[in-house]
Order: structure tokens, then C-alpha cells, then sequence
């Protein structure tokens, strides 16, 4: 038995979840700010953690606040972004030591709260803008970090994957953000975008660790409001993607050695479906592990790649399959990769493979029990699909999980797009 308690409330247009666990030494203090995916928005949401991260108001520069940090036994404070489905989620976390275990000491949690309530809610400005010089140094980290996409293959060829298989939807949206937003982007319009994330943007706090509820409810409640009147929070559509009937195929040729071969699916079950268990499952004996098909038939057998592995986008449908291969193998490692889509939707699965993948999967999900921010995410990840299942629940759910529910599952699956990044004349 996994028992997570998790006490959610509402107030000053927050949402806090109060998740008390004795088995960790320190408290983890999460906020997290989502709001829907916008191609006119994501450079600026993508770049707020980096000038955000440098200071606020009241420690001014990166220096003075790692010191106000490390004046707190060591806290250690993180700011970065991502996408979920058709979310996008700003995280800022706050690890700090907790007081129960320190001799004379009585506010470090307190003192905590405040200091993220001041990198959060206080920032660093002059007038109506961020500081100049800040920003516009962080604008170019930021553009490094673009342009530097480009020479992770991997990361590459997965992200081209996406523009083309999502092309028209939401969810193609770059979550890095985009060179050409930030020529224009001025330290004012950033300062006013912040302002109306502040105000429409759907915040949940988490904190955890060997907390007493009602005290922390006290602290939280005290440090951190919303100023002005909240506006309805904008909902994020979730969509299971369209289907398309062909599939499509796109070669792109860079300077490489090692192709990347990167096929998409589209598997019409999202996170809160009943089905998504049994999705889980297929993806684990597909190429979710080592000693999946994908790894022992395209990379042991056949020698076909360097790596060979498949994961799922849970909150938007898909199930994306990677390897590396050498250019001249493009047609028979895509017809070897097919064909393992091909036995797995004709239930060619052994009641061996079926356990040791959903040992697996529950092994995994024990192990991110065992992390605090494992746990955080794994709450939040109800929240981006407005439902509620128990970390007991979900192993359940997995341990019951068929063969029949795992072909069922197959049907619903249809390849999209074939992504293949190789070199120049494809040798």
C-alpha cells in the first residue's frame, strides 16, 4: 500500500494541496502557473524563469539571493517551463531544511515561503519594466538555448517530429519559444505579460514533507494573495488528435552520421481515459524498457540501432517511437520497428512479457513515490486532467490490466507521420 494523503484547498484565488509525509527530511514548496498554450505567448513564458531566476526586488541580483537562500540551511530554488497536453506549466521549486530537525530554530519554512513569495510576486523592476540590463542578457541566453536545439539530434528530430505530425494544432507550439519573437520583445512587454499571467493564469501550491497542516495553512494563506480581482481561469481545451489516412513521411538531410528514424502514433487515449492502463502496458512491452520488442528485435537482432525505445504523450494521444540508425537501414529498421507495431495490435505477446512489463511499470511508479517531486508531479498530473485517482489506484489499475484489454488498445492506434533525419544523399 502507497498512501499519499493530499489535502486540497482553495483561498486568495489559490489552489493549495497540503501532502504530509514523515518520510522526508525537508519541505518541497511547488507553485505551479498553467495557462493554454499560445504560439503568441510561449516566448515570453518560455523566457520569464530566466530573468525571474536572477533576483527580486528585495535581493537584486543572483548573488544576493543564493546567499538569502544559503542563509536557509541550503535551500535550493529551481524555476523552468514545459508543456503538458495543451497546457503550459511554469514551475518554481523551493527545497528547504525543515525546522523540526534543527536545534533552536522555529521560522526556516516561514522565512522560506516569504523568499519565494518575493521571487514569485516581487520581481525585479524599474517603473513598468524589468531591469534592462537583466533582461536583455537573459534574452540572449535564452536564444542560445534556441539555437543550440538544433545541435541535440535527438531533441531535434523529436521536435520536428511534432511541428510536422501536429501541424495546425496547439500542440506543435515550441516550448522554448521562438528566435524571431525576441528581436521585438521589449523588458515592458514582458513586465505587462507577467502582470496578466499573475492575474489569469491557474496556480497551484503544493507542499510537502513532515508538515503539520493547519500551521503551514497559516503560513501559506498569510504570505501568498493574488492582488486585484482574479478573472475566470482560461480553460485549456484538452483534444485527442485528429487522425490523418495516409501517412506521412518526411526526410530531412543535415551533416550527420547517425540518422534518426522518429515515428508518431496517434493512440485516441488521453490520461483520465479508462483505457490509458492498458495504453501504459502496451508502451512498456512495445519499447517503454530494455528487453522491450522495439530494443530486442531492431537493435539486438538485427543490429539496426544504436538505441530504440518508444514513450507516451499522455495528455495529448500520442505515442512517439526513437532510435538512432546508420542512413543506408532507413527502409529496413522502419519496416522491423512497423512490424512490432503490427505483432503488438495481433496480441503476438507472451504472458512472460505481459508480467515483467507491468512489474515494471509498477516498479517505476514506486520509485517516483520514493522522491518528493515525483509525488508533486505525479498530483499534478490529476490536475492537468481534472481527475482524481490514489497512487494505490493507479498500480491497481496497471496489476489488472488483460492481454485483451492490451489488443483492444491496439485498435485505437494509428500511425501518423514517419520522421527520418539523415545525412546528405541519405549515406
Amino acid at each position: 500500500m502507497v498512501t499519499i494523503k493530499e489535502e486540497v484547498k482553495k483561498y486568495n484565488g489559490l489552489n493549495v494541496h497540503f501532502v504530509p509525509n514523515e518520510k522526508f527530511k525537508t519541505v518541497h514548496i511547488v507553485v505551479k502557473f498553467r495557462a493554454p498554450l499560445s504560439r503568441e505567448t510561449i516566448t515570453k513564458r518560455a523566457l520569464l524563469p530566466y530573468v525571474l531566476q536572477q533576483g527580486p526586488n528585495k535581493y537584486p541580483s543572483r548573488k544576493e539571493l543564493q546567499i538569502a537562500l544559503d542563509n536557509l540551511y541550503g535551500a535550493v530554488l529551481s524555476i523552468d517551463g514545459g508543456k503538458k497536453g495543451n497546457s503550459h506549466i511554469l514551475s518554481f521549486r523551493l527545497e528547504v531544511a525543515n525546522e523540526k530537525f534543527i536545534p533552536n530554530e522555529s521560522n526556516i519554512i516561514e522565512e522560506a515561503v516569504g523568499l519565494l513569495n518575493e521571487v514569485i510576486f516581487h520581481p525585479n523592476i524599474d517603473g513598468n519594466s524589468f531591469q534592462e540590463q537583466v533582461f536583455n542578457r537573459e534574452k540572449e541566453t535564452l536564444r542560445q538555448k534556441i539555437k543550440s536545439i538544433v545541435d541535440d539530434k535527438m531533441k531535434y528530430a523529436n521536435m520536428r517530429l511534432i511541428d510536422e505530425m501536429c501541424e495546425g494544432e496547439i500542440y506543435q507550439t515550441h516550448v522554448s519559444g521562438y528566435e524571431e519573437d525576441l528581436s521585438s520583445l521589449t523588458a515592458q512587454d514582458l513586465y505587462q505579460y507577467y502582470k496578466d499571467l499573475l492575474e489569469n493564469d491557474q496556480i497551484d501550491i503544493y507542499v510537502l514533507g513532515d508538515i503539520e497542516v493547519n500551521k503551514m495553512e497559516q503560513v501559506i494563506s498569510s504570505t501568498f494573495k493574488r492582488e486585484g480581482n482574479q478573472k475566470t481561469e482560461k480553460k485549456v481545451e484538452t483534444d485527442k488528435s485528429p487522425s490523418s489516412k495516409e501517412v506521412k513521411e518526411v526526410i530531412e538531410e543535415q551533416n550527420v552520421q547517425q540518422a534518426k528514424l522518429h515515428i508518431g502514433y496517434r493512440t485516441n487515449i488521453l490520461f483520465q481515459d479508462s483505457k490509458y492502463p492498458a495504453l501504459q502496458v502496451f508502451n512498456g512491452v512495445l519499447g517503454g524498457f530494455p528487453g522491450s520488442k522495439l530494443f530486442i528485435n531492431v537493435r539486438e537482432k538485427n543490429s539496426l540501432a544504436y538505441y530504440a525505445s518508444s514513450r507516451l504523450e499522455s495528455h495529448k494521444g500520442l505515442l512517439l517511437v526513437f532510435s538512432g540508425i546508420a542512413p543506408k537501414d532507413y527502409q529496413k529498421a522502419r519496416d522491423i520497428m512497423e512490424e512490432q507495431m503490427t505483432a503488438m495490435k495481433d496480441g503476438d505477446i507472451t504472458n512472460d512479457e505481459l508480467k515483467e512489463t507491468k512489474d515494471l511499470i509498477v516498479n517505476s511508479l514506486l520509485e517516483t513515490l520514493d522522491h518528493p517531486q515525483g509525488i508533486i508531479e505525479m498530483l499534478y498530473q490529476q490536475v492537468i486532467a481534472d481527475t482524481r485517482i490514489s497512487p494505490d489506484q493507479l498500480i491497481e489499475n496497471i496489476q489488472k490490466v488483460t492481454l485483451e484489454e492490451v489488443i483492444e488498445v491496439g485498435k485505437s492506434i494509428e500511425e501518423d507521420t514517419v520522421y527520418l533525419l539523415t545525412s546528405k544523399g541519405g549515406e
